[in-house]
């Protein structure tokens, strides 16, 4: 083998190895971008509503789609170059920020949901059954 293949073959091995690392560095950013588990458990609100309001606010991936993109990116890249000798980890891992992703999206759009709904099902609540006057004209008589 020729001194110039010896140094393709060492810069590609660098290059894959650094590829690995860009792709591994970008979904550990993803992951730290994903609310908290805590943050979506825990309220100090003094309602529903309030809590709703807490959890929808928890409920947002940041920078997570970014990172996550960023990971596929270079995860393509390195699979069609051949860069990667066992790449079935990374793809795993980016399906499991995929999933946690759509869950933390899915769950956004029921709260947002809720926040929505919630108020007018107390003004239906408060305002349905018989007119406390009514009933209170009724009991004098």
């Amino acid at each position: 083998m020729s001194q110039a293949s010896l140094d393709d073959d060492e810069l590609f091995g660098e290059a894959a190895s650094e590829m690995r690392a860009d792709v591994e560095d970008s979904l550990e950013r993803a992951w730290e971008a994903l609310p908290a588990a805590d943050d979506v458990w825990e309220t100090d609100a003094d309602n529903v509503l309030g809590t709703l309001n807490g959890l929808k606010s928890a409920l947002d991936a940041g920078d997570a789609e970014a990172h996550l993109r960023d990971a596929k990116k270079w995860f393509t890249m390195g699979e069609r170059a051949g860069a990667f000798e066992d790449a079935e980890d990374l793809e795993a891992e980016i399906a499991d920020v995929e999933d946690a992703i759509a869950d933390v999206a899915t769950a956004g759009e029921q709260v947002s949901d809720l926040t929505a709904t919630i108020p007018g099902l107390r003004n239906t609540l408060e305002s349905a059954g018989p007119d406390e006057d009514a009933s209170e004209d009724d009991a004098d008589e």
